[in-house]
């Protein structure tokens, strides 16, 4: 059973978590400030959904310590939904962010995404088949229908991350700041359109079987 770490001052925030999370299967753990989230956090820990604003140790400060020792997800979830905001999340280490107030469908489909990426990063799966698309995680290869594609460790990387959340769609700063661990600014759009398009040519000829292209919004597998 996954065991996910919910962090919030807020009482009532943890009990509704706690029943979401519960209702699907996962052993929840509550702390109430980020000063007691690092002392509950241990081997057992998969997820750590974690408030931005609390006392004694804010969620930023508790994502840094955090990162220190260990690479288990992490969730922001917050009032705080600024662009900076993000920016600042995410150069402190956390792996998504969901604006407070949030839908329980939501919440759900992104702790499964995060927690199928840790599996994939653990390399308890390592491999990703998607139809005839092969992703083998320890030689870092990619074959379809066999036959081997050489692709850039850049351009292996935004793969599994779209393959591993196969179906979510995944902005090209989501792309960015998940593969480059850097902040995003405009100009790195051209750099992720670039490697999704160096990708496309290399999967096959019919790549938007693949990668998809959803406008205004960014880039999935199916």
């Amino acid at each position: 059973m996954d065991t996910i770490l919910v962090v919030d001052d807020d009482k009532d925030i943890r009990e509704l978590l706690m029943i979401l999370l519960q209702a699907e299967g996962y052993h929840v753990v509550e702390a109430d400030n980020g000063q007691e989230a690092l002392k509950r956090i241990d081997d057992a820990t998969c997820l750590v959904i974690l408030d931005i604003m609390m006392p004694k140790m804010n969620g930023i400060q508790t994502c840094i310590e955090i990162r220190k020792n260990n690479f288990i997800p992490i969730l922001f979830l917050t009032a705080k939904g600024q662009e900076a905001d993000k920016i600042i999340g995410f150069s402190a280490g956390a792996d998504d962010y969901l604006v407070k107030p949030f839908s329980p469908s939501e919440l759900m489909a992104r702790v499964k995404a995060l927690l199928r990426r840790h599996l994939v990063y653990q390399n308890k799966v390592n491999e990703i088949t998607i139809r005839k698309l092969v992703i083998n995680l320890d030689s870092k290869s990619v074959t379809i229908d066999g036959m081997n594609i050489n692709v850039t460790p850049r351009e292996f990387d935004i793969l599994v991350l779209l393959a591993s959340n196969q179906g979510k769609v995944f902005s090209a700063q989501n792309i960015y700041e998940s593969v480059w661990k850097e902040p995003y600014f405009s100009i790195s759009n051209n750099t992720i359109m670039v490697h999704i398009r160096n990708l496309r040519d290399k999967i096959d000829d019919n790549a938007k079987d693949y990668i998809k292209t959803v406008w205004g919004m960014g880039y999935k597998i199916e």
